[in-house]
């Protein structure tokens, strides 16, 4: 395995994090807005009070993924819950993406976070294996959403 490292990103990582979240976009079919996505991880990078944002880097390359986890309050999970929002690394398969989920697993249980939550397309078998072979589990609920703007 390489020497990969995990750290919490800072406010002066967000030139380091935009070009992830755009291959990340692109991969995953989503829209790249950069103005809406800075708005969005500035108060991520900023602070604790919404969520947290990691990157990894192997060796002494930086860039080689990120994940971002926000925070929910839930009467099931009896307070504070994670959201795994996104995960994504540049190169599969040389243990970046499991060192990462482990890392976020870890820091969002010291934060006080009971349970975490993700969400994979339907179709991504290759991806839920990937969760399923850390702990996650696949539950019977089924997440729906409305735009409020």
């Amino acid at each position: 395995m390489a020497d990969i490292r995990v750290y919490r990103a800072e406010p002066a990582d967000l030139p380091a994090i935009l070009p992830l979240v755009r291959e990340f976009c692109a991969e995953d079919g989503h829209e790249f807005d950069e103005a809406r996505i800075t708005r969005a991880l500035v108060p991520l990078l900023g602070g604790d009070e919404h969520g947290q944002v990691w990157l990894a880097g192997v060796g002494a390359e930086a860039g080689a993924g990120y994940a971002v986890v926000t925070w929910g309050w839930s009467l099931e999970s009896g307070g504070r819950e994670a959201l795994l929002d996104e995960i994504y690394v540049r190169e599969r398969g040389n243990g970046t993406g499991a060192h990462l989920l482990r890392r976020v697993v870890v820091a969002a249980a010291e934060a006080g976070a009971g349970v975490m939550f993700l969400e994979t397309e339907a179709h991504n078998e290759r991806v839920r294996g990937f969760y399923a072979r850390h702990g996650f589990a696949a539950e019977d609920s089924v997440w729906m959403s409305r735009a409020l703007h």
